[in-house]
């Protein structure tokens, strides 16, 4: 879960400046100048150490916003103009999911476990008697020390202490990461692995110094509208969870932005749950002992990278956004989809089919509303109305209760796995040995499912609220 910091300010704050400037046609004249009009002379920087390192940070990461991995592009000699000039030139998207923001990505020392002032020194010794490398020794004051060249992280000493000094210190971004796919490099660098990463976002919001972002496609699909090609945003449920607005209104602020229309994902997830209930259906009489859901795409990710045991009890049914880009493409044939949503997984899913063009986050549409200066108003006719049990989809549980709903006697046993952190995975391992306590499992990346995605534009306590609110006056 996401909580507002300072760092998603800072990302907001650039991206919403960025698209100003290129709503007011001065991106490649005044985009040179942000990071100095940002961090100003005598101006205090925002937790780095001289307003220099500020601006090199700010400039650093602007570039995963133009669209651009740092470690493909970075130049201390090219300036943005050059990079933003490309950016709208450029025909191909950049194919990176995420990336790390170097410059930003210097304040974490590898040190887990240390002493603080509460240690009072005492006769027990019991961090000393029980470390088993020899690692603590004591100080002319009497309280104890760390040696971390011996220290091997087991964190006994931790466990031992009666006055609790001895606190574990975790690398943010590492400790969030269920499947280790961030490390640092030789240079204290964190590095993304995308061979073990599942794209679930977690690192995005638990790096303290805001240094990993996704690679945006905002200025592509900008300029995809400007070059008049008829694009189609297609909404996921939890856009409900998002703006105190009704469906209609969002809906009619996205085609504000020049999409032709925009659709609910909430119809797509009609046909997942008519095709999922049906597979449960086979599945069951033909004797297997459960099912799991295939909605998520960073679950799919985890499935295919660490559990392939667990392959066999998924569901082949394709995701919600799947079937509604069919219905975009048949009532647009022409025309280019966008995917809003509020993950990362999305961006992988989106890369793999090649019948999707664009994705945006509901970060980056926000943005896009505040950039482009446009309001939410009620939309000028009104639109089919999308199933309650596909807006449900959003939250934890959505599918299960689709399922039931539509299939009310199929003697479904649910179990929700919603969070894919390590504990977990490792039930997922535990079901992939063929038991499980129920015969349909559902499997959200998410605390709470999709309305508590990594890029949402609040924190998720807000968003359920807003949700349930949004639910109950449909």
């Amino acid at each position: 879960m996401a909580f507002v910091n300072n760092t998603m300010i800072i990302r907001r704050e650039l991206m919403t400046k960025l698209i100003k400037l290129y709503k007011e046609g001065k991106l490649l004249s005044e985009i040179d100048r942000m990071p100095i009009q940002m961090s100003p002379k005598n101006a205090q920087a925002r937790g780095r150490c001289c307003i220099h390192k500020e601006r090199a940070v700010l400039k650093y990461k602007m570039l995963p916003i133009l669209g651009y991995n740092i470690n493909e592009e970075e130049d201390e000699l090219t300036p943005l103009s050059t990079y933003a000039k490309q950016a709208l030139e450029r025909k191909k998207l950049n194919t990176s999911i995420l990336t790390v923001v170097d410059e930003a990505c210097t304040s974490c020392v590898k040190t887990n476990y240390v002493v603080t002032n509460l240690c009072k020194g005492c006769v027990a010794r019991s961090c000393y008697m029980n470390c088993p490398k020899d690692a603590i020794s004591f100080m002319e004051n009497g309280q104890a020390h760390i040696n971390h060249s011996n220290c091997i992280n087991c964190g006994i000493c931790k466990e031992a202490c009666a006055y609790h000094s001895i606190v574990f210190i975790p690398v943010p971004c590492e400790e969030a990461c269920p499947v280790k796919a961030i490390q640092k490099d030789e240079n204290g660098i964190e590095q993304i692995d995308e061979s073990k990463c599942i794209y679930c976002g977690k690192c995005i919001n638990a790096c303290p110094f805001g240094s990993v972002f996704e690679v945006s496609q905002l200025f592509d699909i900008l300029q995809a509208i400007k070059r008049g090609e008829q694009l189609v945003a297609i909404m996921a449920p939890s856009i409900m969870s998002q703006f105190n607005n009704s469906i209609g209104e969002i809906g009619a602020a996205v085609e504000k932005i020049g999409f032709v229309e925009a659709i609910e994902v909430a119809f797509g997830a009609m046909e997942t749950t008519r095709r999922e209930g049906a597979e449960l259906k086979e599945k069951l009489e033909e004797g297997q002992q459960f099912m799991t859901t295939s909605c998520c795409p960073s679950y799919i990710e985890l499935v295919n990278k660490h559990i392939p045991d667990i392959k066999p009890y998924v569901s082949h049914t394709k995701s919600p956004m799947y079937y509604t880009i069919e219905m975009a493409k048949e009532k647009y044939p022409d025309a280019k989809v966008v995917f809003v949503g509020p993950c990362v997984g999305k961006r992988k899913e989106v890369q793999d089919n090649p019948m999707i063009d664009y994705i945006l986050t509901f970060e980056e549409i926000d943005t896009l509303f505040t950039g482009l200066s446009i309001e939410m108003e009620k939309p000028s006719k009104e639109k089919e109305t999308a199933p309650m049990p596909g807006r449900g989809f959003a939250r934890a549980g959505g599918v299960i209760a689709a399922v039931q709903t539509l299939y009310p006697d199929l003697g479904v046993v649910p179990v929700q796995v919603a969070n894919l952190n390590k504990k977990n995975i490792g039930l997922l391992r535990a079901y992939a040995k063929g038991k499980a306590p129920g015969n349909f499992i559902e499997v959200m990346a998410c605390e709470g499912g999709c309305i508590s995605g990594p890029c949402g534009k609040i924190d998720y306590s807000q968003a359920q609220k807003i949700f349930k609110k949004a639910m109950e006056e449909i």
